[in-house]
Formats: structure tokens, sequence, C-alpha cells
């Protein structure tokens, strides 16, 4: 593409000082002070887009942007479809369709609160992704016991500032928006599969470019994503409603541009939005759409975020999904045999292991981590959900047991634009 590309981690990088334009250290709790990073680094090297590749690094991004007046997400925007909380109330007030919700504060005594929820309930934090901590409760008693383990996860999480917010210098303290440390979200537990939409914001007009559908049934207790399989299988009507429905989602946040992936129940009453990320989808999962002549979402984001008035190229139709490798039990990972033997299933282009041999894995919902990642194409979605299937059946994971601990609980990446 002949894009010259800087790197801002939270995290200096080794090789910074060989190639002092590539990287920039920058601080992610700290969004305007890293936008006047950014800017000082600018004055001597123009920078023409800013590209946020995960939730850590979305305010980040729109600070930034904000900064140097590129086009850009508000920063008002992103942190409100980063924090469960802020999405919910303005998705109330909206009237998008979402889950009923109900904060509370992580030192009220559980047993009181669980006599003031709704059943079944799914408990969960403001702040963290991949599905940690969020656990589904169908009576007080399981409620008594999500409460503490969500309030061990969320502890555990802020002693390694992992999913932690910056506190909003324009607002007082006693005014400061409920945060992963001070509250968790209990919300309506919605029955009925998920989907999941890929899409592209233009001048707040939303551009779908793929829906995946969700087989295995996410009924809970814990919520771990496995398969994802495009085009998906439902009518086109309930497909447009879900379009519809994410559309007014983006509406009700004020995002405005750049990517976005989205998360949708369907229940008796139609579409339910879980939540809308103003990135795109993570991990290797981008690995599996391709455009037009073979163009990668990256490419297609990039593109966009240099030209306002690029237009995206229509996804290869033909059908393709992604397997996450979820942890099977808590422990140190020996190895991942198999490989060959699943990589040889009729449609499976490759399987990635992407945890190393020593690794210390724990499943959720403590863990945010996959093992790695299978891709398959064919000829049909249920061919392509068969191959994968197929293909994970022939792997043999060897972990090392040992006891889990709340400390173990880590990030699945570092932060970076």
């Amino acid at each position: 593409m002949d894009v010259e590309v800087t790197v801002g981690s939270e995290q200096p990088n080794a090789l910074a000082r060989l190639n002092p334009t590539a990287f920039l250290t920058l601080d992610f709790h700290n969004p305007v002070e890293a936008a006047r990073q950014v800017a000082e680094f600018a004055a001597a090297h123009p920078i023409d887009a800013v590209v946020p590749v995960d939730d850590q690094a979305t305010p980040v991004g729109a600070a930034v942007c904000q900064r140097l007046s590129l086009r850009h997400n508000s920063v008002e925007s992103v942190r409100a479809a980063s924090n469960k909380h802020i999405t919910r109330l303005l998705f109330d007030q909206a009237g998008v369709s979402s889950p009923g919700f109900r904060l509370c504060p992580l030192d009220a005594d559980p047993e009181i609160l669980a006599a003031q929820v709704r059943y079944p309930c799914v408990v969960k934090p403001l702040e963290l992704s991949g599905s940690a901590g969020v656990i589904r409760a169908d009576n007080e008693s399981e409620f008594v016991r999500a409460a503490g383990r969500l309030t061990k996860i969320v502890q555990t999480a802020a002693r390694t500032d992992v999913g932690t917010r910056d506190v909003d210098e324009h607002r007082p303290a006693a005014d400061q928006p409920p945060s992963l440390t001070s509250h968790f979200l209990v919300e309506d537990f919605i029955s009925g599969p998920e989907v999941a939409l890929e899409g592209l914001v233009s001048r707040g007009v939303l551009q779908p470019l793929a829906l995946f559908d969700k087989p295995d049934p996410l009924e809970g207790p814990f919520f771990e994503e496995t398969i994802y399989v495009t085009p998906s299988r439902l009518p086109a009507d309930v497909q447009e409603q879900i379009v519809n429905c994410t559309s007014h989602a983006i509406e009700a946040l004020g995002l405005s541009e750049g990517p976005i992936h989205a998360e949708i129940r369907l229940g008796v009453d139609g579409p339910s939005m879980i939540e809308v990320n103003a990135r795109s989808i993570g991990g290797q999962c981008s690995h599996v759409l391709r455009f037009g002549t073979g163009m990668s979402l990256e490419e297609l984001i990039i593109r966009h975020a240099l030209d306002a008035d690029f237009s995206p190229p229509q996804r290869d139709r033909v059908p393709a999904g992604v397997m996450m490798i979820p942890v099977p039990r808590a422990g140190r990972l020996i190895d991942v045999s198999g490989l060959r033997d699943a990589e040889s299933v009729a449609g499976i282009e490759r399987v990635s292991i992407t945890a190393h041999s020593g690794q210390k894995l724990l499943p959720l919902p403590e863990g945010s981590l996959y093992l790695g990642f299978v891709f398959a194409r064919a000829s049909s979605p249920t061919a392509v959900e068969a191959a994968l299937r197929e293909a994970h059946s022939r792997l043999e994971v060897r972990i090392e047991p040992s006891e889990p601990s709340s400390d173990a609980f880590a990030p699945s990446t570092r932060s970076s634009c």
C-alpha cells in the first residue's frame, strides 16, 4: 500500500532506537497526554490517519485524531462504547432494543442484591473484553457466587491494569462515571442465538461488511465464543433487522467513523443489542474476511482511514469461518498435537496455535485467551462449520494442571494503534 506506519503502544519496543519514527511509547491511561505526545511527533513527521486496534487504544485514537484535526469518532462516543453501563444508558434513552440492566456497587452485599434482581441474569464487569468476568445466574445462590467471583476478577484486573479506565479530568471526583473497580452490571439474560456484525462507519452511516453466525449456543454459565461462520444462514428479513438495530445503536453512541464490531442476541422479540465496539474484530479472526480481489479487512480499514470517500469492495462470497480454540482447563500448556491431521480436513485452510509451550492458561471467566484459531472455507456455511468441528476434534491439547489463581488473569493483547 506504500503507507508508512508508526506504531503507538503503551509499552516500549526493543527496536525503537533502531527506527525511532516507527515506534511511539504512549500513556494509554491518559489520552490527553498521549495526544500531546503524538502531536509533538507529528510536527516533524506528519500523520494522515490513526487506526486504534483494540479496546484500550480506542480512547487514545480518538483523542489523537481530535488533537490533529483528523476524521474520528468523538472521545465521548468511544468512551461510551467502552463502558457497558454508559452504553446501556444511551441505548435505553434512544430506544435501542437491548437487555434490561441494573448498576451495582462492587462493595455492596451480594445477598441483598440477589434478592433484588430478576432471573435469569448475567453479571458482567463494566470494561473488560473477551467475555472475561461474564457469568450467568439463575437464582439467588448462583448470583452470590457469581458476584464474588466477578469481584476477584475485577480486583486482579485492576492490579494488572487490564481494562482500567483513565479518570475524566474535566469532571469532579464525585461526578466520575462508574468504572471497572467501583461497579458491575447485572443484565437480563436473553435466550436465543447470537450473531456478530462487522461494519464500517462513514459520516455516521453504517456499511455492513460481514454478518457472522455463532452456531454454538451461548447459554452460560460462561460465554466462551468459539465458531464464527459467514455468510449468515438467517433469513434476509432477520438480517435486515440486525443491520437496522446496529445502525440505531451506532447513532445512539454517537460513533461516526471507522470500523465497528457488534454483538447481537436474537430473542423472541427480535434483535437485541449486546454491545458495539469502536474497532474491528479481535485476534486473528479477521483473516477469514476477503474483499474484492483479495483485500484484507486491515487494508480496507487503512484505506478508509486515509480517504473519506473510499468505497469498500464487496466481500468475497465464498463461505468461510473461524474457530477460536477454547482453553479446556487451567494449567500450563505443554503442547498441542494433531495439527497436520486437523489441517488435512477438507475445507480447512490452516490451524494457528498462538499460545506457547509453558504458558499459564485459564479458561473463562477468569481467563481471556484462546489457544489459537482454525480457519476454513467450503461450499456452504454448513460445510464450513462441519470442517471446523472435525478439525478441532483432531487436536490434542496437553495441559499440566495447576491451582488456578486470580493473579493469573492477564490481558489478551497489548494495546496499540
